[in-house]
């Protein structure tokens, strides 16, 4: 994709985007929770034009239309976000450090193999609350961890520094 495209929605990203991270409760998931992840453009509805020409040119996601005249561009499936992160790395300046943490997280949730790594995700995206002034975030990685601890997914193994670090 030609380099003035990808700095234009960097820009863009930068002042009217976001890149969020998301524990999400499921009652259908191995660990009880899901790592939700989102890049969203936003723009009044009548500016419209242009959130269907990002998702021309990024070929994923949906717009949506909300009653205060807002409408907003997200993309959810973890594959085309870390592609998109990916992408628009080099040009970021705002977000730099959401799409260096977003990347690594959708990494590391790809080679989740137990509920420790999961666990460590999880953590990682408590850092969002932060680095995105979260003032609505409910669900943390200490509920994720109290679930697993209920179900007996986190045993503490005395020689695995890394079990003994997300216990901690």
């Amino acid at each position: 994709m030609d380099s003035t495209i990808l700095a234009y929605i960097a820009g863009f990203l930068d002042g009217d985007g976001s890149i969020f991270f998301q524990l999400v409760k499921r009652k259908d998931y191995l660990y009880g929770y899901q790592v939700r992840s989102s890049i969203a453009f936003y723009q009044k509805s009548n500016n419209l034009k242009v959130l269907e020409g990002l998702k021309s040119i990024l070929k994923s996601g949906y717009i949506r239309h909300r009653k205060t005249g807002i409408s907003d561009y997200t993309i959810v499936d973890p594959g085309q976000v870390r592609n998109i992160l990916e992408l628009l790395k080099p040009y970021v300046l705002l977000k730099e450090e959401h799409v260096k943490l977003g990347i690594k997280i959708l990494d590391m949730l790809r080679q989740v193999n137990c509920a420790y790594s999961f666990l460590e995700v999880c953590q990682l995206v408590d850092r969002f609350k932060e680095i995105n002034y979260s003032k609505k975030r409910r669900v943390t990685s200490d509920d994720v961890k109290d679930f697993l601890k209920q179900h007996n997914y986190l045993t503490p193994v005395e020689t695995d520094p890394i079990k003994e670090r997300a216990l901690d």
